[in-house]
């Protein structure tokens, strides 16, 4: 395994940067991951790398011309015509105008496509910014203008990895990289997802060419189900395909605290996913992805970043980490909400264990009896 230190690829695009007022993604995330790991003392001279952003001919792999054209002029006027909002779901309120509308997205597939070349030798990156798993080739979805997690298993493959697995565990269905992968026995593709959320796919029958692993767990998944689910599924799938290199999509939305699913993880079971894997191949590329409490992302990612780089999290936050996370506020319809004391003072959440359920078991008896 290569011994080069991880490299963290961020950019200053996101801070400020906001779907708007009312929209899930008005909270910051990816700058109180950056500001939390400096203030941390865990990003070493070197290991930051400012992300580039992605020309529009590298980002036509995956996307039609056509939509990357509409994305910019969209970007550039502030406004859409009928016929591009039809076709391609520009300004609505799920994908609403604003003004880095083009030019975050494609920072974030410029550090996806960066953290490919770095890893041709192989290695460890970790992308934030990346990991917006739900854009289609021709439209925006889902909040996703691009789709990173494409395009970063594409330039892996065309840097010499000749088999890719793709996990992902954000609370939402990956449909955009099932789209992209679901005819391709070269890329292994496994989403573990709240049955019955939106976008309402990946059902446990639906395999592909025997390529798709889809894990729709029930409301109130807990980290004793969610290790039961690593161990006797995910780690046994992706060893099975002996990967070049492995995309984990580390989706923060699974969280407990998080308002946009009913998953009731803490992120221990993120980074025991992320331990699994990590020596599963000589390559490992974390990305981030959804997530709608500021606290609990910038908690999480921080962590993961941590563990990445050999970093163990204080029990209790120096003052300057403190600092940062006591600023953050929520926006829009949750101004009111709650603000638990720990998630100022502390990475780490307690641990969220509970019965293995019976849907749970039989999901892996499903796996055990088709695995090859």
């Amino acid at each position: 395994m290569p011994t080069d230190p991880p490299v963290f690829i961020g950019s200053e695009v996101y801070r400020g940067s906001s779907y708007g007022r009312w929209h899930p993604l008005a909270v910051p995330r990816v700058p109180q991951v950056m500001d939390l790991c400096r203030a941390l003392g865990w990003l070493m001279p070197g290991q930051y790398r400012t992300s580039p952003r992605a020309k529009p001919d590298v980002l036509t792999w995956w996307h039609t011309p056509e939509y990357i054209a509409a994305l910019q002029r969209a970007e550039a006027t502030q406004q859409v015509s009928e016929a591009d909002r039809d076709r391609h779901h520009l300004g609505t309120t799920a994908n609403p105008i604003y003004p880095e509308m083009f030019r975050r997205p494609a920072t974030s597939a410029g550090g996806v496509m960066l953290a490919a070349s770095l890893l041709a030798q192989g290695g460890v990156v970790h992308c934030p910014g990346g990991g917006t798993h739900h854009g289609f080739p021709d439209r925006a979805n889902g909040f996703c203008f691009l789709n990173d997690p494409v395009l970063a298993i594409l330039a892996l493959k065309r840097q010499g990895a000749a088999r890719v697995a793709y996990v992902d565990i954000d609370a939402h269905h990956c449909d955009g990289v099932d789209h992209g992968f679901r005819a391709d026995p070269s890329v292994l593709v496994v989403s573990l997802h709240e049955a019955d959320r939106w976008p309402r796919t990946g059902a446990l029958f639906d395999r592909g060419l025997g390529n798709l692993v889809n894990l729709p767990v029930p409301a109130g998944f807990n980290d004793s189900e969610c290790a039961f689910l690593r161990d006797a599924v995910i780690l046994r799938r992706v060893a099975d395909f002996r990967p070049d290199a492995v995309v984990l999509q580390c989706g923060a939305d699974a969280l407990l605290e998080d308002p946009m699913s009913r998953l009731a993880l803490s992120n221990n079971a993120h980074l025991a996913i992320l331990d699994g894997l990590r020596p599963l191949s000589p390559r490992l590329m974390v990305l981030g992805g959804g997530g709608y409490n500021p606290w609990s992302v910038g908690r999480l990612w921080t962590r993961v970043w941590g563990r990445l780089a050999g970093h163990e999290a204080p029990e209790h936050l120096p003052d300057a980490a403190e600092r940062i996370l006591s600023a953050l506020r929520w926006t829009g319809l949750r101004a009111s909400r709650t603000v638990e004391p720990h998630w100022r003072t502390t990475l780490v959440d307690a641990p969220r264990n509970g019965p293995i359920r019976p849907e749970i078991l039989q999901m892996a008896a499903t796996y055990s009896t088709t695995m090859v």
